[in-house]
């Protein structure tokens, strides 16, 4: 099984879709990866030999920021519009989706009170 920046990639899968199951890397990078290594898009993973891989892996260690390092730099950019108190910042400090249509939050109907018929009595 290939081990790439600490994730086990499928074996059974294509190596452009086997790819994208590291954090980081989506469709266009895989392929970017692939084809700056050389290696066939729909050669499995499973059939990369060890010369591959390391072409992989310091091609992904040198040019992409993956995993643990892209995982920090989201959280201190969301930290950093917390800081100087934007409006998407004040969104995620309240832990509310910051991009939504407001209207569609809000446009709930509201409850009217109806009057009920007075029921007959025996």
């Amino acid at each position: 099984m290939a081990r790439i920046a600490g994730i086990d990639l499928p074996k059974n899968k294509r190596g452009e879709i086997g790819l994208t199951y590291i954090f980081g890397v989506g469709r266009s990078t895989a392929q970017q990866i692939l084809t700056v290594s050389g290696i066939d898009l729909s050669k499995k993973v499973q059939e990369w030999n060890d010369d591959e891989l390391t072409k992989i892996r310091t091609y992904i260690n040198d040019n992409i920021k993956v995993e643990g390092g892209l995982r920090s730099e989201v959280q201190l950019n969301i930290k950093r519009l917390m800081d100087i108190g934007c409006y998407r910042g004040v969104r995620h400090r309240v832990d509310y989706l910051f991009a939504v249509n407001v209207q569609r939050i809000t446009a709930v109907p509201e409850k009217v009170n109806v009057k009920q018929l007075p029921t007959k009595r025996k």
